[in-house]
């Protein structure tokens, strides 16, 4: 098995669906889950700028991981920053330091692009979740409370 790490493309689109399902279900959100395979190609391909971008990791033809992101254009430090939104890896794939090398794709694209962070969230019950990226030294931001507002 040789794992391959890339930026994904739009004959992805259908084969990164179904780990966005995954992920839904995994964070308990499916009954709102609204995605598409049609809307993964519109919306992260066909729009200039794309709503989303996305990292891969790919097992021959078959992806087995994800990581999804999207720019924070204007901050405060004058250089743009990346949100990361999904990170997912398929569960037989665990294990195999894939989550890893996403993240440190991730973190090339955010150089590249002159990123000052990468910010995300993680459920407070996701313990791995947790452990795995403090394990890559990520840091805690106690500074700010998360709120929503559905319309």
């Amino acid at each position: 098995m040789s794992i391959k790490i890339r930026k994904a493309v739009e004959d992805d689109s259908v084969k990164v669906w179904p780990l966005m399902k995954e992920l839904a279900i995994f964070e308990k959100y499916i009954e709102s889950f609204a995605i598409t395979p049609e809307i993964v190609r519109e919306s992260g391909f066909h729009k200039n700028p794309p709503d989303f971008y996305c990292i891969v990791a790919e097992d021959e033809d078959k992806i087995v991981g994800m990581l999804v992101y999207y720019f924070l254009p204007y901050t405060a430090q004058n250089r743009p920053a990346i949100y990361m939104k999904e990170l997912y890896v398929d569960a037989r794939y665990r294990g195999q330091k894939i989550g890893e090398q996403l993240m440190h794709a991730l973190r090339e694209e955010a150089k590249q692009k002159n990123c000052g962070q990468i910010k995300w969230t993680v459920a407070p019950w996701n313990k791995a979740g947790i452990k795995f990226y403090e394990r890559l030294g990520a840091n805690e931001n106690r500074d700010w409370l998360n709120y929503e507002w559905n319309i």
